[in-house]
């Protein structure tokens, strides 16, 4: 019965040519989304907002994709780590960028909790518990400085401010 719909010819033709374009659209229509291409109007800090959001989408992705142990336990605390430290990634990212203070209050709720659902998961299956610091919530430097001749110069007046030290 289903292979009278399957006549060769011109239906069959126009049936295999939506499937291959249905099968190609999807993945680029996926990837459209996922990049977030800069539109015309997007301010500087939109820009950033996205690309840090994207890097914090990709870590978590990237670090949820952990090779089965065994161990039904471990691997889910393997894999949800690295969700919830996503989810407070996203919040710190909220916290530089956005205007709305609900929304503000609510990241730094998130970071918290997530914080401290990481910590009950690992003291549940027995491991050491790191002392948390506090989220940065400023953006990173882009570029780190290079020792260069200023930073030699420091050396040398603390080396010398040293020996001053030691002859009074």
């Amino acid at each position: 019965m289903i292979l009278r719909f399957f006549r060769p010819g011109l239906g069959a033709a126009l049936l295999g040519a939506r499937v291959l374009f249905a099968l190609a659209v999807s993945p680029a229509a996926m990837a459209q989304e996922a990049n977030h291409p800069v539109q015309a109007g997007q301010s500087a800090e939109e820009r950033a907002f996205l690309a840090e959001n994207d890097a914090a989408m990709t870590k978590m992705m990237n670090d949820m994709a952990a090779k089965p142990t065994g161990d039904v336990d471990r691997d889910f605390v393997a894999m949800m780590t690295p969700h919830h430290q996503g989810a407070i990634d996203m919040a710190v990212i909220e916290l530089r960028y956005g205007k709305n203070e609900q929304l503000r209050r609510i990241a730094q709720e998130i970071i918290v909790d997530q914080m401290q659902e990481i910590q009950a998961m690992k003291l549940a299956l027995g491991e050491q518990v790191t002392d948390t610091s506090p989220a940065p919530t400023q953006p990173k430097p882009q570029v780190s400085p290079q020792p260069g001749p200023a930073a030699a110069r420091d050396h040398m007046n603390m080396s010398h401010d040293m020996k001053m030290q030691e002859t009074k």
